[in-house]
This record gives structure tokens, C-alpha cells and sequence, in this order.
């Protein structure tokens, strides 16, 4: 998580598919389909016992949380007990277990700095943000601690109950008109899952009369830039308006802008706060408010289609999950597979390197791909999938990349692909994040 906030927009923008791919995608099947190989080795071997921990790295969640329960149970003082159930609360927003949990380890480790940075997630998400700060603090974060700290009064104040942004475009980004800044001038912006807080341009920041609470400055490329933090009083929707908003605005050192191929960018912190839909088929955002009954009619509409909800889980403040299957010449798996809504990529998804190898996806090794992962050079190679499934949609064939030393379960459980904008074009999607559900259709949102 600490070098996600130093991609900056661009970083984001340009090969989204490696870059995501390196933080949220793992080599590991959690699981398999009756044909498939043995891909998880000792997860997929422990899975049916009490470990934990390998229960846990399966993605089995809720029966790796009743484990470190029993663990608890015997040795109260586990703190690796501790911060994974309250982990595994966390990844589900089920907020009372995740904080009791995330406590007790803080209580038992002070200085740990894992649990505190899972606490001030925890905190964040409910919009405790300076309740976030001391625990960012101890995690090393010493930026979130001073931006958050800084916060006063209700932050993500939601005014309005429903909006259509329409798309300008799909690619290379999707932008979308409509988006208002501090009252100004109506802006376009781009939109991606992949990153936390909502950016914009330093442009647009000075206009909209934004000063920094703190700044940092980060690699970038072959050069630095820097990162400004702080509050935006209001920004527009179309029809929501979202009031005391944390954003972020990066310059070069003479104060130019980073990036002009659009306004800003709203990243997942937005969008976990309202109902959203990104109605790729019929190339719109819906944003509605997010309430019981809303998700109850969410729910409804899609069972009225016939549309299964997926589960869904959001680990380390923006990286969102779902169930998902793969397939190649070996046969297909299903787990744990990372998704992500925007940004720019030529390819659907990210194929972990050793999920590749065992399921014999086909990979053209003649053909290394050079783009930047965490805005640093890297290489993927072009991979071809039999198939690539979330529910009822599937992809057969299609073009992907395998980058060959992406980390082995970076949040701590087995991610053997990541699926990207191309795949989610023929689509509609919603999350709901009062249930954790994921619902994806094709065609456009009726």
C-alpha cells in the first residue's frame, strides 16, 4: 500500500493494466475447478484443516475468521490472530468486528505498524478521519497522518440522491462530463478503482482556491514531482454533490501540471460512498445514494434479470475483489481475482506469471511490452487466456498481459488475475458497498 499513493496520475494512467496488475494480482489459484491442477500448493493443501493462515491465503475469509477466533480462543494474545481477523473484517466493511479485532492488536503491539495501518483504514472508511491519523502516524505515513488530522466537521457529505454523467470518450480513458469543482466551471475528468483519493490538476487546484495541508515530494519517471494534500469544500456529480472531500493534486517543481489529458480523476474512496454504476454498454456513470433502500432496489433489479450477486472485498483502501475463474490449455481455476473500473489499458486483465504456467495459458514471450509499474519501467508479455469469467460474463481468448515478477499475494491472499476496462466493455457493472456485492451484466443499465 505505501507505494500506491506514490503513482501519480499519469503513472496511473499509462499501462494500467501492469500497474494494477502488480499491486493487487498474485500467482496463486485459491481454489480449482474439478479438471483443474493443483495451483495453490500448501493453501490448497491446508484448506480443508485448521490453518489459518492457509485458509486465509486461499481466500477462504469467513472460515480463516472463525479459525483465528479459535485461535483467540486459547491465546488471547495472538497478535497475528488479531490482525488478521480484524483483516478479514475489514476486507468485508464489516466495521464492529474489523475495529474490536484491529484494537486488540494495537493494544497488543502498539508499535506495529501493519496493524495500526489496517486500524486507520478501518477509521477512513468510516470517515473517522482523524481518528486515522495517530495509527497513519505509527504505520509511517506521516502525510495521511497530517492530512487526515487536519480534517474538521463530517467529511463526504452526500447532497442529492442521483446522477448520469454521460462519457466524452472510452479511450484511452473514459472521461466524463459534468463534474464541478469548488462551483466552478464544468470539467471532465477521468475515473479509476485503481487509485484511492479523488485527484485533480494543480491547475484546476488553484483555480478552485485549494491550499495544501502538506506536500510531499516522489520519484516520477526520470525526474520528481510533487504530491499536495488537502479538503475540497464541494464537488459536483452531475446531481450529487459530495462536501468536505479529501483530494490530492500533484505539480512539477516550477508548479505546472503533471497531466492535462483531463481534469482530475475520481478514484475509489468516491465511489465506495454512493451506489455506482459504470454502465460501460450504454457509456455512462449512474451514481446514486447509498442506503438500504437503494441497495435493496439494486438487488431486486438484478434478480429481476437474472443477475447473481458476486461477493465482493476491498482490501487495503482501494483494492477491490470479487470471485472470478480463468482458463487455459491445462484447464481453469476459480478464486480470488482483483477488478478495476477505469483507467487506461489496451488489455482486459493481468494474468499472474505462475497461474499462466500451470494452467498452459498461451504467452508470446517474442513480443516484451515495456510500460512503468508504480511509475517505474517494467516489462509484461502479451498472454491469451481460453477464457476469463465474473459470473454469467465471459471472455474467450482475449488479450492480457502476464508480467513475469509480479509479488506473490501482496494483501496476504492468492490473486491469480486481475480484470481490467477492456473487459468490462459489452457490460454494465454496480458495487454495492451496503451488502458487498458485485453485480455485472452484459448490455447497458436499463
Amino acid at each position: 500500500m505505501p507505494e500506491d499513493r506514490q503513482w501519480d496520475r499519469r503513472s496511473l494512467l499509462r499501462g494500467a493494466a501492469v500497474l494494477a496488475g502488480a499491486a493487487t494480482a498474485a500467482p496463486l489459484l485459491a481454489g480449482t475447478a474439478t479438471a483443474a491442477p493443483s495451483l495453490s500448493g500448501t493453501a490448497t493443501a491446508s484448506a480443508g484443516g485448521d490453518d489459518a493462515d492457509a485458509l486465509f491465503k486461499a481466500g477462504k475469509f469467513e472460515q480463516a475468521g472463525r479459525a483465528y477466533e479459535e485461535i483467540l480462543k486459547k491465546d488471547p494474545k495472538n497478535l497475528h490472530a488479531a490482525t488478521r481477523r480484524g483483516y478479514v473484517g475489514l476486507l468485508a466493511n464489516q466495521f464492529t468486528d474489523a475495529e474490536r479485532y484491529l484494537k486488540l492488536a494495537v493494544t497488543l503491539a502498539p508499535d506495529d505498524r501493519d496493524a495500526n495501518r489496517l486500524l486507520a483504514d478501518c477509521y477512513i472508511r468510516q470517515d473517522k478521519l482523524s481518528l486515522s491519523a495517530p495509527h497513519w502516524r505509527v504505520a509511517e505515513e506521516d502525510s495521511y497522518a497530517k492530512w487526515f488530522a487536519s480534517f474538521s466537521g463530517e467529511a463526504y457529505q452526500v447532497h442529492g440522491d442521483t446522477a448520469q454523467l454521460k462519457w466524452k470518450q472510452m479511450d484511452p480513458i473514459p472521461l466524463v462530463e459534468g463534474v464541478s469543482v469548488n462551483g466552478g466551471p464544468a470539467k471532465t475528468f477521468t475515473f479509476y478503482t485503481g487509485a484511492p483519493n479523488l485527484q485533480v490538476t494543480g491547475s484546476v487546484a488553484k483555480e478552485a482556491g485549494l491550499s495544501p495541508v502538506v506536500s510531499e515530494k516522489i520519484d516520477f519517471l526520470n525526474g520528481t514531482v510533487w504530491v499536495h494534500y488537502g479538503a475540497l469544500e464541494s464537488i459536483k456529480l452531475g446531481g450529487i454533490e459530495l462536501r468536505n472531500v479529501p483530494v490530492s493534486w500533484s505539480t512539477t517543481d516550477s508548479g505546472e501540471d503533471v497531466d492535462t489529458d483531463s481534469d482530475g480523476m475520481i478514484g475509489m474512496w468516491v465511489f465506495y460512498h454512493l451506489l455506482t454504476t459504470f454502465d460501460y454498454a450504454g457509456r455512462q456513470l449512474i451514481l446514486r445514494r447509498r442506503t438500504p433502500e437503494t441497495a435493496r432496489k439494486a438487488r431486486a433489479a438484478a434478480a429481476g434479470a437474472g443477475t447473481k450477486p458476486l461477493p465482493m472485498w476491498l482490501a487495503r483502501e482501494h483494492a477491490l475483489h470479487t470471485r472470478g475463474s480463468i482458463a487455459g490449455g491445462a484447464g481453469s481455476g476459480t478464486g480470488v481475482v482483483g477488478v478495476l473500473f477505469g483507467g487506461e489499458s489496451e488489455v482486459a486483465g493481468i494474468v499472474n506469471a505462475e497461474t499462466a504456467k500451470q494452467l498452459q495459458v498461451r504467452i508470446d514471450r517474442d513480443r516484451p511490452v515495456e510500460t512503468f509499474a508504480g511509475s517505474h519501467p517494467t516489462v509484461a508479455y502479451p498472454c491469451y487466456p481460453n477464457e476469463m469469467r465474473l459470473g454469467d460474463v465471459a471472455a474467450n481468448g482475449i488479450y492480457c498481459f502476464t508480467p513475469p515478477n509480479a509479488p506473490l499475494a501482496p494483501n496476504g491472499f492468492d490473486v491469480p488475475a486481475s480484470f481490467f476496462h477492456s473487459f468490462h466493455k459489452p457490460c454494465t457493472i454496480t458495487l454495492d458497498f451496503t451488502d458487498m456485492s458485485l453485480y455485472i451484466a452484459r448490455g447497458q443499465s436499463a
